[in-house]
C-alpha cells in the first residue's frame, strides 16, 4: 500500500493508503481533500503534506472503481506522517 492522492470523476479528491483490489482502488485512512490550501497545486500537497490552510475530512475506507479514477499522485509518506489531523474537526 502506498499513500496517494486519487482524483476521481466529478472532482472528488481523496488521500490515503491505496491498494488495487480487482476493478477497485481501496483507500484506507481515506480523507477527502476539501481545500488544497496550497500555493502550487496538488503536487505541493503530495510532496510536502497538508499545509496550514488545507482542509481534510475523514472518510474511513473508500472504494472507487478504476474507471472512475482520473489520476493518482504518490505522496511523500514522511511529510504526511508528520501531519496532525486537520479539517472537519
Amino acid at each position: 500500500m502506498t499513500r496517494q492522492i486519487i482524483i476521481g470523476l466529478e472532482r472528488w479528491q481523496f488521500v490515503g493508503l491505496c491498494e488495487r483490489d480487482g476493478d477497485h482502488i481501496t483507500i484506507t485512512e481515506a480523507k477527502n481533500i476539501r481545500r488544497w490550501g496550497t500555493t502550487s497545486g496538488l503536487g505541493q500537497l503530495a510532496l510536502h503534506g497538508p499545509q496550514t490552510d488545507t482542509l481534510l475530512d475523514d472518510y474511513g475506507t473508500v472504494r472507487i472503481h478504476v474507471l472512475a479514477v482520473v489520476a493518482s499522485i504518490e505522496c511523500n509518506e514522511e511529510a504526511w506522517s508528520k501531519t496532525k489531523k486537520r479539517g472537519g474537526e
